[in-house]
Order: C-alpha cells, then sequence, then structure tokens
C-alpha cells in the first residue's frame, strides 16, 4: 500500500511514517518503478505498535528499545518491564510537576480580581515582578 493507505490504516499521519522512516524506526520502504513508497502489512503492523507507543507517552529512543524488544525473541520479560517501570516514574515525576503548576496558577487565578482595571498578579508574575507562591 501507498504511505496514504498506510496513513490511513494505523492514524499516523504521512509526514510522521516518512520522518520514522528516517530515524530508522521503521525500514525503509520498497520503492514502485513510480518511486511511490510500497508499505507492506508488516509495515502497518509496527506502524501499529509505534502508535500505540507513543499514545502511552514512550519517547522516540524508548521506542527504539521496545521495538528491538518486540523483534527479539529470546528477551526477557523483565527488560521489558523495567523499561516500562522507568517510564512509569518518568511519568509520576511529570504529573507531579503538572500538580505543581496547576496550584500555582489556581493561586494566581484567585489572586486577580478580573475587573476592569489593569492590575493582574498573573502578568506581573509573568513578567517576574511578583513572586509565583501560593
Amino acid at each position: 500500500m501507498q504511505i496514504g493507505e498506510a496513513s490511513r490504516a494505523t492514524g499516523v499521519s504521512a509526514k510522521m511514517i516518512r520522518h520514522y522512516e528516517q530515524i530508522g524506526l521503521i525500514p525503509a520502504a520498497d520503492r514502485r518503478d513510480s518511486n511511490y513508497r510500497d508499505y507492506g502489512a508488516e509495515d502497518v503492523h509496527r506502524l501499529g505498535f509505534i502508535r500505540r507507543a507513543r499514545d502511552l507517552g514512550f519517547s522516540i529512543a524508548e521506542i527504539g528499545d521496545l521495538l528491538r524488544l518486540w523483534g527479539d525473541r529470546d528477551r526477557s520479560s523483565r527488560d521489558v518491564k523495567a523499561l516500562t517501570q522507568s517510564h512509569i516514574r518518568e511519568l509520576d515525576a511529570k504529573i507531579a510537576l503538572l500538580g505543581e503548576m496547576r496550584e500555582t496558577l489556581a493561586h494566581l487565578v484567585h489572586c486577580c480580581d478580573g475587573d476592569n482595571r489593569p492590575d493582574c498578579p498573573i502578568i506581573e508574575s509573568l513578567a517576574g515582578a511578583a513572586p509565583i507562591s501560593h
């Protein structure tokens, strides 16, 4: 199938498919006489794997590792689990940071009168004129 069909089948944009090919996440597609890329069922399956991994927030490097593990039938599931646990720790750190950001913004919103006057603690804080605290 051509790149547009592979894109529709996997939900991965044609631009990202070309990018994944360029960085080696998927092998270079066969080319037709017309020079169009030609993707097979294995390529589409691999793109689906990448899409699902991206949906779970894995980085490109982590996906490369997961793809290598997926293709290695002699792998230990311990390796897959360890990679995933590391990813969970990264997500937990991001969640904590997002919580702090939300608290700070909620505090700033609470401090802002939201009236017709130009005084605004949100703008003052972003400009560095007022400390961000809560």
